[in-house]
């Protein structure tokens, strides 16, 4: 009597990418994992050094971002002739364009980073309450955002400044209040997701209040994510405060930012091209690193994306046919 056995099936290949990392390698520093991605290093460098410049920068060029010298009125960049502050040219009055870039960048930060810090505040702790609880506190937190994102936030920002005076207060409560919706329903979509899930209830279940349970189970899950959307929306407050200042109703003049100067440039494009390029383009460099390096800290935040990070860039087109044995 003989017995038969049925050959093992194999199922189709399947495609898992190559020199997929152990837990140890996705468990690494993220600055370990930063300086793996070259984009994301040159766009974390440029930031930091913004970041200096705003600090430090005024401190040292001093007053030679108000000195006035008629004699040098325009003077093109890229000559040393009258010394290294006037290597990127003069304005109109003879001042300095590398130190009047330096005070502007400090005045453009000083609008933004308190606009996306107030909205990501309030509207991170609204919408983790309103998720957290659902009910009729969800539904007025939402509507509230509603209200808010039925009108275009610049247009809302053009109005109100009109309106009352421009100034850089004034600016920075305009800006956090219209971004505080995009902060309020991220964090409610999450909250409301988390809060039935199991160590949810069995913090619950151990008599923890909701605000512990928000503090400690809740906020560290959507730290990454809201971290991800508030290096984006710098971006957006950034060029929003630019915009303000270039149509007349933002930073005035003593103050300078990179927005005013390049309002008060455009009529001097074709004789002085260099009074706009320099800050727009300063605008469009801050800009374009902060979006490289929300994209990478969305990646490095996430445990299920974190490990292709630290795939080098030769195995990442390669895929290695791995076949499971089904009885």
């Amino acid at each position: 009597m003989s017995l038969d056995f049925d050959a093992p099936k194999t199922s189709e290949p399947e495609e898992v990418p190559a020199g997929k990392p152990t837990s140890r390698t996705s468990s690494a520093p993220l600055w370990r994992l930063l300086l793996r991605d070259r984009v994301a290093t040159v766009a974390a460098g440029i930031l930091v050094l913004v970041f200096l410049t705003a600090i430090f920068g005024p401190m040292l060029v001093g007053d030679a971002a108000t000195d006035q010298d008629l004699s040098r009125s325009n003077l093109p960049p890229f000559t040393l002739d009258t010394g290294w502050m006037n290597v990127l040219g003069t304005d109109p009055l003879g001042r300095s364009m590398l130190a009047r870039l330096i005070v502007a960048c400090q005045t453009t930060l000083s609008v933004a980073i308190p606009a996306v810090i107030l909205s990501a505040i309030v509207g991170s702790i609204i919408g983790m309450w309103a998720g957290y609880h659902r009910g009729w506190r969800e539904t007025t937190a939402m509507r509230v955002a509603d209200v808010i994102m039925s009108f275009p936030s610049l247009l809302m920002a053009v109005v109100v400044l009109y309106v009352f005076s421009p100034s850089a207060a004034n600016i920075v409560l305009i800006l956090a209040i219209t971004r505080i919706p995009i902060y309020l329903r991220t964090a409610r979509a999450e909250s409301a997701e988390l809060q039935s899930r199991l160590f949810v209830d069995a913090a619950r279940t151990f008599g923890a209040s909701s605000g512990a349970v928000i503090r400690r189970h809740v906020a560290p899950i959507l730290l990454p994510t809201l971290l991800t959307v508030a290096t984006l929306d710098f971006c957006f407050v950034m060029l929003a405060e630019s915009s303000l200042s270039f149509l007349g109703i933002g930073i005035q003049p003593p103050d300078v930012s990179w927005g005013l100067m390049v309002a008060q440039g455009r009529t001097y494009l074709q004789t002085a091209w260099w009074l706009s390029f320099f800050p727009g383009l300063a605008i469009v460099i801050t800009t374009v690193s902060a979006t490289v390096l929300a994209a990478w800290a969305r990646i490095a935040t996430d445990p299920a994306q974190r490990w292709r990070l630290t795939v080098p860039r030769s195995a990442k087109s390669r895929l290695v046919p791995v076949r499971k044995v089904v009885s």
